[in-house]
């Protein structure tokens, strides 16, 4: 899958959280509070990383690799709908870092 197509079907999962959001809230969630779920499935990362490398014990040994995969996925997604809601060409962005970092070592 390529990234415009990664693209399209996190926007096309955040119009369906959408239309869930307007249904039980009465409005859909604000940028910020889009935000504010990523910094706890961040958290939530953290803890399964820790749980990966043998320093926290929160799940049985044979769930830890599919709850990380999942986690990151779930960051992933966060990001992309936060880069699509604030206009921010992810791709470019993307390349421009790492051309920043790369020249670093040059």
């Amino acid at each position: 899958m390529h990234l415009e197509d990664i693209i399209a079907r996190a926007r096309h999962i955040r119009s369906l959280y959408e239309d869930y959001e307007r249904e039980n809230y009465g409005r859909e969630w604000s940028t910020a509070e889009i935000a504010l779920g990523l910094m706890g499935d961040l958290g939530d990362l953290a803890k399964l990383i820790q749980a990966h490398l043998g320093i926290r014990d929160t799940l049985p040994k044979g769930e830890v690799e599919a709850k990380l995969a999942h986690e990151l996925a779930d960051c992933l997604w966060s990001i992309l709908v936060l880069s699509d809601k604030l206009q921010i060409n992810l791709e470019e962005a993307f390349v421009a870092t790492m051309d920043e970092l790369e020249a670093r070592f040059e």
